[in-house]
């Protein structure tokens, strides 16, 4: 489960995904159904997003500082966290990155303008922009009968941490 983070103190942990083969991200029901960013106005956006790949205990020590830095009335960075590195390295695929960048550089009319300056089929455009949508990553307005996706952050930052295992982290829950 993705951690939705952005200017309000929701905290949520980790992300699974199946192999790289069938490309599907799984989202936690609960988070699925509460829509964390869903009454927000992407114009209200933190100007930063940060997707991580942390262990359970350094994402939610980052979630309590940030729930002080927000109740402090400071600017938050939204953050997805994912516990497994390769729960991160499925979401941002070298084309899903293309992807960001391209409409970060400049804002398509359409997704089909996308896929065509992409040189890509609309299908494989449409089904990875559905991905990061379900991460609160790219938005979508309705312009006519045509989507427009965009991105409302200025940046987006990824973190990999890789720590030494401690004795506790080898442990299974009881």
């Amino acid at each position: 489960m993705p951690d939705q983070s952005n200017n309000t103190p929701d905290d949520t942990d980790t992300a699974n995904s199946t192999d790289a083969t069938t490309e599907e991200l799984v989202m936690a029901p609960v988070e699925a159904e509460a829509g964390f960013l869903d009454d927000r106005d992407p114009e209200d956006y933190p100007s930063t997003l940060r997707i991580t790949s942390n262990a359970e205990q350094t994402h939610r020590q980052d979630a309590l500082d940030r729930l002080d830095r927000w109740q402090a009335g400071e600017e938050i960075p939204h953050v997805v966290n994912f516990q497994n590195p390769s729960d991160l390295r499925a979401l941002l695929t070298d084309r899903r990155v293309e992807l960001l960048r391209s409409i970060m550089a400049e804002r398509p009319d359409s997704i089909r303008q996308l896929a065509k300056r992409l040189d890509r089929d609309v299908k494989s455009i449409h089904d990875d922009l559905q991905v990061l949508a379900d991460y609160d990553i790219v938005h979508f307005e309705q312009a006519g009968r045509a989507k427009r996706p965009f991105v409302p952050y200025d940046t987006i930052e990824v973190s990999l941490e890789i720590s030494t295992p401690r004795p506790a982290d080898d442990t299974a829950p009881a």
